[in-house]
């Protein structure tokens, strides 16, 4: 039977302070489920308030010469438009072979402190499951702990959005915190690659922990949850 990735979406669609609209950010979805259905795995999306998630238009307007991500765009909506709630999926870490975040800024004003992510997260770790984030995806682990109490991130190498791109598309002003700083705080080892917009794919705990730093890391992460749930 194949494996089976659920995917979590941000519901989280315009930042009242930017007068903008944000949501989830095209590439860091369209890459890695690219790479993994090519694969033969199954994705199921979800999404704190179930429905529609919100993709960021920017992030549209950004990519229109990646043919993949246009594709996507064009052809997959239901991926995206049919979301199940996040909710309905504590308790079921047992049907799934990796848990994977998608960024934009969506997720830094509902996941991180969503009470059913958090469950969900804590539970895929729990069992030995793959947990995998991009760009400004990680946010969603900064909350999430171990069995045993430590915060899940904490004295793992972990990557993520940095603080020199967030100045740089000029949204660290309108973020309630910055990912980089949050990473640092709950005891995680902020990495990032040699210059803005590098590509970077951390993989910890022998695949069961994975991070990307942005955009261009997003294809990386899906290949290291292939490699990671041996499919």
């Amino acid at each position: 039977m194949a494996p089976k990735v659920l995917v979590v979406l941000t519901s989280f669609g315009y930042i009242e302070a930017a007068k903008q609209p944000t949501g989830w950010y095209l590439p860091e979805l369209s890459h890695p489920y690219d790479v993994l259905t090519h694969a033969g795995v199954e994705i199921v999306t979800a999404s704190p308030k179930g429905g529609v998630a919100p993709l960021d238009p920017a992030s549209v307007e950004m990519f229109k010469e990646d043919a993949g991500a246009q594709a996507f765009a064009a052809e997959k909506k239901a991926v995206w438009e049919q979301t199940q709630p996040l909710s309905s999926f504590r308790g079921r870490a047992d049907e799934f072979a990796a848990l994977f975040y998608p960024g934009g800024h969506g997720p830094m004003f509902d996941l991180v402190d969503d009470e059913d992510s958090i469950a969900v997260i804590e539970e895929f770790a729990a069992k030995g499951k793959v947990v995998a984030s991009v760009c400004h995806g990680p946010i969603v682990f900064v909350n999430a702990k171990r069995p045993d109490g430590k915060a899940l991130l904490a004295d793992r190498d972990v990557t993520g959005f940095s603080n020199a791109e967030e100045d740089a598309v000029g949204m660290s002003k309108y973020m309630p915190f910055l990912l980089e700083d949050r990473i640092k705080a709950v005891g995680g080892s902020y990495k990032k690659a040699e210059q803005p917009w590098g590509e970077l794919v951390l993989v910890q705990d022998g695949g069961k922990l994975i991070t990307g730093q942005n955009p261009a890391s997003a294809k990386g992460v899906g290949e290291a949850i292939l490699k990671a749930i041996g499919a």
